[in-house]
């Protein structure tokens, strides 16, 4: 069979922050599927880089008082640090600052102009006049212009869920100075992409996608042939000052990251090629004969499956074979926080003495092919690592390897490797690989693992232990370390994708060629005899799970007092009111008997609440990205009751349910809804 030849990227980091576990489940899931193309005898080349454009890198350098440059190499350094240390196999791992991205980012405008689909525009934006810039829609802050609530972003509302344009919030003010903004107009470039031909294109091209639910909701965009789709024009440039490529023939232009982050894959493979002298045209060309694939989160859906296909059909590319999107990851069923100590990093994860195998085969043990959220149970986790990995799978070799060694000089009897266990392990190869390549990771394991059980069982029936102590039965232990050993190999093929580690350390043991999933056919020999056990994995103790937790709140109260000094993290106190001004507010405990999604809202949950009036309220929240509905049911909360009902979209909302967050929820991640203790009850005020 002709191997095939396979492009594959993550989604790239940005060089603002750190690696964290939720990051992660991504590059493994990503890395695993990488690691068994290869050991399908695929030519297979992993790509990445870090996404290092944009105002967030320019003013965090500005803050810390050095360049974007020196600030992109340093964070550089910590990523390509921690996908090592999680045992990320990149073949190469670049920078979205690089020559060849700037090359790639002119060739692909210059490409998309010739066709028509770049135009220029001009449009009305604020302006900090302190910062003499134009400010991004993150940038800015002010009143809700529908439901009035405050601090809300300039793109949309996270309390009302409405959307608009940054120029129409009340009250604004710059979040980089605290200056009020002034309107002023530029001219900007755009990406035509509500033009017919990409129309035409995308609908096709979606309809391929993997996932149902992906190709689903992007026809939510696209619409159906003779109905008119919800696409706009993209605005792909940004002024003057900022951290970026400047736009070919436009002066203090520059393009916008998400324009040059994807292209990024690109850069990374051609510099990838330049340096292994391999044909960089033969990847990209719309005639290649290569597959290409993106792994995402699917908050980015929109961005890979409609700009960048399009982008690369009208820039004379090759388009994706498809793209794989999964969800997000929860602690122990809740968003990561980081005053429980759930936003964990990569590094403090090491750094705690934590095998990253672990965490690797967790993840794989719950992740398949769709979008839904995959949640880190922490109880679950050191149960499912010592009981799948320690105490079925490298106890097998524990049990088997002595005896062999010590009675046999380490060589397996040849005869008895035609056993009918083994053949039963070995029939299983087409299906754990058709798992694997499927994504379906959480399946092909849990196949792995019941193999695994017969194995114990075989063991558990033959006794070694027992045949050791009786010398007439010298043949029937020779036999059945053998089928063991034997077998134990034949499951390290199937798990080599997930922990490579382990894998190369029994290739070692039983002093054998690298596994490749073909490999799974050639048994142990006796002439090639086995090197005396070492141990291959520690168990997990609840200990370390407990100082990790702790390393991570450690951090955050650490560097609490500066984020409190410098305002990053809490806001001003608002102007005095009088006792009567809060005597207007009337706040009541309630409890949460329903919480579902809105359909068609990202931020919106839909919650059914009861103040103890005999009758329930309807309200809607902007706390999706915090909790799951199921989290919610059965709460208490606090809701402003006497707040006038808003007719929106989605229905009518009766009332505000009350949460915490910090000034700046893009630097300091965290939505809390309020709780009262235990012994409240629906319709308390709150005085």
């Amino acid at each position: 069979m002709t191997a095939r030849r396979i492009l594959v990227t993550s989604a790239l980091p940005y060089a603002n922050g750190q690696i964290h576990i939720g990051h992660l489940v991504e590059y493994i899931q990503t890395d695993i599927w990488v690691r068994f193309q290869r050991m399908m005898g695929n030519e297979v080349y992993y790509v990445g880089a870090d996404d290092t454009h944009g105002t967030p890198v320019m003013l965090r350098a500005e803050k810390e008082g050095i360049t974007p440059k020196q600030l992109i190499d340093r964070v550089w350094a910590e990523h390509k640090r921690d996908f090592d240390s999680f045992l990320v196999s990149f073949d190469n791992y670049h920078s979205t600052d690089a020559d060849e991205n700037r090359q790639l980012c002119e060739s692909f405008y210059l490409a998309l102009k010739e066709q028509d689909l770049i135009a220029e525009r001009d449009v009305e934006q604020f302006f900090d006049p302190v910062k003499s810039m134009f400010l991004p829609d993150r940038f800015i802050k002010g009143e809700c212009p529908k439901c009035g609530a405050k601090d809300q972003y300039g793109d949309s509302c996270e309390v009302c869920g409405t959307t608009y344009s940054p120029t129409e919030l009340k009250n604004p003010y710059s979040v980089v100075s605290g200056a009020t903004p002034v309107r002023k107009t530029s001219t900007h470039y755009f990406f035509k992409l509500s033009d017919p031909r990409c129309e035409r294109f995308l609908r096709e091209w979606v309809a391929g996608l993997a996932q149902p639910e992906a190709a689903n909701k992007m026809q939510e965009w696209l619409g159906s042939d003779g109905e008119a789709s919800t696409l706009s024009d993209w605005d792909i440039s940004r002024d003057a000052p900022y951290f970026g490529f400047e736009i070919p023939g436009a002066p203090g232009k520059f393009f916008y990251v998400w324009l040059d982050a994807p292209i990024g894959y690109y850069a990374s493979l051609m510099n990838l090629c330049q340096r292994k002298g391999m044909d960089f045209a033969s990847w990209v060309s719309p005639d290649s004969d290569a597959e290409q694939y993106h792994f995402i989160g699917k908050d980015i859906l929109y961005f890979h499956t409609l700009f960048w296909p399009a982008m690369l059909k009208f820039s004379g590319h090759r388009t994706p074979t498809n793209v794989f999107a999964h969800g997000f990851l929860t602690v122990d069923g809740a968003k990561m926080s980081k005053s429980r100590g759930t936003f964990i990093t990569a590094q403090s994860y090491i750094d705690t003495g934590m095998n990253p195998e672990w965490l690797r085969y967790y993840f794989a043990a719950k992740l398949n092919a769709s979008m839904e959220d995959l949640d880190l149970n922490l109880d679950d986790f050191i149960s499912r690592v010592n009981s799948d990995l320690v105490g079925k799978y490298v106890n097998i070799a524990s049990r088997a390897a002595g005896f062999l060694v010590k009675r046999f000089d380490g060589k397996v009897d040849d005869t008895a490797l035609g056993h009918p266990l083994l053949a039963q392990l070995r029939d299983a190869a087409p299906q754990v690989a058709q798992l694997y390549e499927a994504r379906e990771y959480s399946k092909a394991l849990r196949l792995v693992m019941e193999l695994t059980d017969a194995v114990n069982a075989y063991v558990d029936t033959e006794k070694p232990w027992e045949l050791a102590r009786d010398e007439n039965q010298r043949a029937a232990l020779h036999a059945a370390c053998s089928i063991s050993l034997e077998a134990f190999r034949i499951l390290t093929v199937y798990l080599k994708p997930v922990v490579p580690n382990v894998a190369a350390a029994v290739e070692r043991f039983l002093n054998i060629a690298p596994l490749d999933w073909a490999s799974v056919t050639r048994p142990l020999r006796s002439e090639l005899p086995i090197q005396p056990y070492q141990h291959l994995m520690t168990r997990v103790d609840a200990k370390q799970i407990e100082a990790l937790l702790a390393a991570n709140r450690d951090s955050l109260q650490a560097t609490a007092p500066q984020a409190q000094a410098s305002g990053a993290a809490i806001e001003p106190v608002a102007d005095t009111i009088t006792i009567d001004d809060f005597a207007k507010v009337d706040l009541r405990v309630a409890r949460i008997v329903a919480c579902s999604k809105v359909e068609g809202s990202n931020k919106l949950l839909q919650l059914t609440l009861d103040l103890g009036e005999g009758k329930t309220r309807n309200v809607f929240s902007g706390i999706q990205s915090a909790y799951q509905p199921e989290q919610l049911v059965g709460k208490l909360t606090v809701v402003v009751a006497n707040l006038a009902p808003r007719k929106m979209k989605f229905g009518l909302s009766e009332g505000m349910v009350l949460a915490a967050s910090a000034a700046d929820e893009k630097a300091t991640p965290g939505l809390f809804i309020l709780e009262p203790h235990e012994g409240a009850v629906p319709g308390m005020r709150i005085r």
